[in-house]
């Protein structure tokens, strides 16, 4: 099954972040607990770890690039 991963919201107030650096890559496979993403806000940097086991298909941001929370940054299949 396809599912779209939005951006992660680290705190109450945030509203947009930096993707700063990508963890994985079109095809890669990840597990629950691997990190995905390093994602900077005002306020401070942190890693976004993955809630299951998945393929990553597509992504939507690239390094450097700003999202806005909910925004979807990539495409994952279900393993």
């Amino acid at each position: 099954m396809r599912v779209r991963l939005e951006l992660a919201r680290i705190g109450t107030t945030m509203e947009e972040g930096t993707i700063v650096r990508r963890s994985v890559a079109e095809g890669n496979r990840f597990k629950a607990g691997d990190i995905l993403y390093e994602l900077n806000t005002e306020k401070v940097t942190n890693d976004v770890e993955a809630r299951g086991d998945r393929t990553v298909l597509e992504l939507l941001v690239n390094e450097g690039d700003v999202a806005l929370v909910g925004e979807d940054v990539c495409v994952v299949e279900s393993l």
